[in-house]
């Protein structure tokens, strides 16, 4: 079998070794191999001694593997780690590690240390000690080469960086192939001829993915001039683009959210997000439409917004641009919160006017609606189950659901005291002073 471990730590080991305890042959070539590589990574030191690695229901950063002579699955190694996270493999085969190196380096992966070895600390005659060969693979895609999902519709990647210290990888965003898109819409829609396919897939190519992009490359740039500094690394910012001849941007690159953050309690994470999205309203004057579980992260600056493909700005007045104004008003009928919010209303869960005026509308309201509604369930995003104290039976979660029921359904549908971020955050704060008073009783 092959032995898994999210992390094991340089001796003594710590909590974070879940999976090989008592295993002598796992740890007689993991441990010295982390010894002697890994503890001394300023990555390693990092994330793998976070609450996530102590959590084997989360995604982990480190992923560690001990070969005794078993299949390694690099499709479950692959849905186990974090994006960007690291797998790393150990045998006493340099055959068998040359092997699963170059199986690791494609399809979601790339090789982040080339297969190599290292020897058994022996006091005499060290080139006569055993080898430990290894090999260090990190996940660069955020799906598997040839899986199509609804929430990644650009090709998005980790790529190395080396213009910035500060910065080892950063986030490519392309405009997809037009044989990818095919491929993803004909697995969609089968029964369409695959002539109607390729046409629709070169419109959103050629004209509708790279208008979403540019706009993207232009939002984020706007957050940066007017964001106030407390708030500018808990959003993108553009690192280099390219256009093409007409001058849209076909390709994006940004720094890189990495979720591995403290770990926050429901209501810090509720605050920080509250507080974000005031910011993001009232000193940058953006609206995001798109703020799912999906599109936040937890890193060391706090919550943090990504994705603004389908943002646009407080004061934009698209009937000045048929082709956006069309593409917004679809996208208005068709996008995923969009669609909650009629089924939501017309449901009764949602009666707030205000909130039920903004149906097929771009306005803040779609942000405070799905803000409301995110903060409840944290873990229904795995990548922040592990960065999330979240007990749905506390205290802290009741008053947290009561609050999102009032935002959503309040008494008298005309009460407006719930309108913005910032109505959000000061009741937010009021939970947390109860929560404190509490705990201090």
């Amino acid at each position: 079998m092959t032995t898994l471990a999210p992390a094991l730590s340089p001796a003594p080991a710590s909590s974070a070794v879940h999976v090989g305890r008592g295993n002598g042959q796992a740890h007689a070539l993991l441990t010295p191999l982390i010894q002697r590589i890994f503890a001394d990574d300023r990555e390693y030191r990092h994330y793998a001694h976070s609450p996530v690695a102590a959590d084997p229901a989360a995604l982990q950063d480190f992923i560690f593997a001990a070969d005794e002579g078993g299949a390694v699955d690099p499709d479950a190694i692959f849905h186990r780690l974090r994006w960007g996270g690291q797998f790393v493999f150990a045998s006493r085969h340099g055959r068998r590690v040359a092997q699963l190196a170059e199986e690791f380096d494609r399809d979601g992966f790339r090789l982040e240390r080339e297969p190599a070895f290292i020897r058994k600390a022996w006091p005499f005659l060290s080139f006569l000690a055993p080898r430990t060969h290894y090999f260090a693979a990190r996940k660069v895609h955020l799906i598997r080469p040839g899986e199509f999902t609804e929430r990644f519709t650009y090709h998005v990647e980790l790529v190395p960086h080396q213009a910035a210290e500060d910065e080892e990888f950063v986030v490519l965003k392309r405009v997809p192939s037009l044989e990818s898109l095919v491929a993803k819409l004909h697995k969609k829609f089968p029964e369409t001829p695959i002539e109607a396919i390729e046409k629709r897939a070169r419109k959103f190519t050629d004209k509708i993915f790279p208008t979403f992009l540019t706009r993207e490359a232009a939002i984020l740039k706007i957050l940066q001039e007017h964001l106030p500094s407390r708030y500018a690394h808990r959003v993108p910012r553009v690192i280099a683009l390219e256009k093409d001849i007409r001058g849209f941007v076909t390709c994006l690159k940004m720094n890189w959210l990495r979720n591995g953050g403290r770990r926050l309690s429901q209501i810090e994470f509720a605050m920080q997000a509250a507080d974000l999205l005031q910011a993001v309203h009232d000193s940058a004057g953006v609206l995001h439409l798109d703020l799912r579980l999906d599109n936040m992260v937890i890193t060391d600056q706090g919550v943090g917004f990504i994705d603004f493909g389908s943002s646009m700005r407080v004061t934009e007045n698209l009937a000045t641009n048929p082709m956006l104004d069309a593409l917004f008003s679809e996208l208005m009928r068709t996008s995923h919160i969009q669609r909650m919010l009629y089924h939501m209303t017309t449901s009764g869960q949602v009666t707030a006017q205000h909130l039920c005026d903004k149906q097929g509308k771009a306005d803040k309201g779609i942000d405070v609606f799905y803000l409301s509604l995110q903060f409840t369930t944290p873990h229904a995003n795995p990548d922040l189950a592990g960065l999330i104290h979240y007990d749905p039976q506390s205290e802290m979660a009741r008053q947290i659901s009561e609050l999102s029921k009032t935002v959503l359904r309040p008494g008298d549908p005309t009460d407006t005291s719930h309108k913005s971020a910032k109505d959000i955050l000061r009741s937010l704060e009021l939970i947390e002073r109860d929560i404190n008073r509490r705990a201090r009783r």
